[in-house]
């Protein structure tokens, strides 16, 4: 009977495991045995290779860690759109109930999203929209705005003018499109140039070599403008490597505090603006789903700008 007890023990802890580490392998709400009574939420996750996503995946876990009756499937599609979409289509033919996607272009991943909704699941959507209407509802920041926000502060501490860099996320996801936009509405008028523009798709190691590109052809750079903070920390390596670190600022987007804020804190960056992952949001909306109640098409997050003037007090609200 011990024996029994201790591995029906350790079968326990590695279900746990398996649930809040990597991908679940659990054949999720359709499992008999005890399992009807479990609330399965399925996360599809574009990618594991930037800080912010493993955050994200993070904060979902802690969350769902708060209510005993919640299971999370995680599937990584390591950066392929074809992965992901097999994983909606795996995680929707497991029956879970509700349905996480934070894809990682709009236009693949709408018709696996618009057909799991279609299929009576609730469906989720994180930081990258889809087209269409086709889901439950949509988190996330306001990117076009925290776009204008670097964009109005560059202006600012450049006096209006000036060579800048733009090392821009996935061009094909919105994020990336939004944060450029509106960095470009903010500047328009000023005499700030954008002297050089590259797609480092959210990579440090691609920031870094398009940097380096940037140096060998201007003698004049005087800030760099990252759509995210690992793309702004690969800058400045690379500036730094060249010796010129010193004659550029940098500016980023996301402000987790092991790595934004705490790149400005060191006086590495400049500025980074926040972008929330909306881990805990999704849970809280999946929750109020259980319940019946009706949720918004759009849950907007707010965000903050962290500089070396307010980074201790824990940055200023972005209006």
């Amino acid at each position: 009977m011990l024996r029994l007890t201790r591995r029906s023990l350790t079968l326990g802890l590695l279900v746990l495991a398996c649930a809040c580490k990597g991908e679940s392998k659990g054949s999720g709400p359709a499992e008999e045995g005890g399992k009807k009574d479990r609330f399965v939420i399925g996360m599809s996750q574009c990618n594991l290779g930037e800080p912010w996503r493993v955050q994200m995946n993070a904060d979902i876990a802690a969350a769902a860690k708060e209510h005993p009756e919640i299971e999370v499937i995680f599937k990584d599609a390591q950066n392929d759109t074809l992965k992901q979409r097999a994983h909606v289509e795996e995680l929707v033919a497991a029956k879970v109930d509700v349905l996480f996607v934070s894809p990682k272009e709009a236009q693949p991943l709408t018709e696996p999203v618009g057909k799991a909704f279609d299929a009576g699941i609730p469906v989720i959507v994180l930081d990258r929209a889809v087209l269409g209407e086709r889901f439950t509802t949509f988190i996330g920041a306001d990117n076009k705005k925290i776009g204008r926000a670097a964009g109005e502060w560059i202006k600012k501490v450049l006096g209006g003018k000036g060579k800048v860099v733009e090392l821009k996320g996935l061009m094909t996801s919105t994020p990336g499109q939004d944060r450029s936009a509106g960095f470009r509405e903010a500047i328009a008028g000023s005499e700030i140039e954008i002297a050089f523009e590259a797609d480092m798709k959210w990579l440090e190691p691609e920031a870094r070599k398009e940097m380096d590109s940037a140096l060998a052809r201007l003698p004049k750079i005087d800030l760099v403008y990252a759509h995210n903070d690992p793309g702004a920390h690969g800058a400045y390596l690379a500036a730094r490597a060249a010796g010129r670190e010193k004659e550029m600022k940098f500016v980023g987007i996301d402000a987790l505090p092991h790595e934004g804020v705490s790149y400005v804190a060191q006086g590495i960056l400049d500025a980074t603006f926040q972008y929330p992952t909306g881990g805990r949001e999704a849970v809280e909306t999946a929750l109020r789903i259980r319940k019946g109640e009706k949720v918004p098409k759009t849950i907007t997050l707010g965000s903050r700008r962290f500089t070396k003037d307010d980074v201790q007090k824990g940055g200023e609200i972005i209006e």
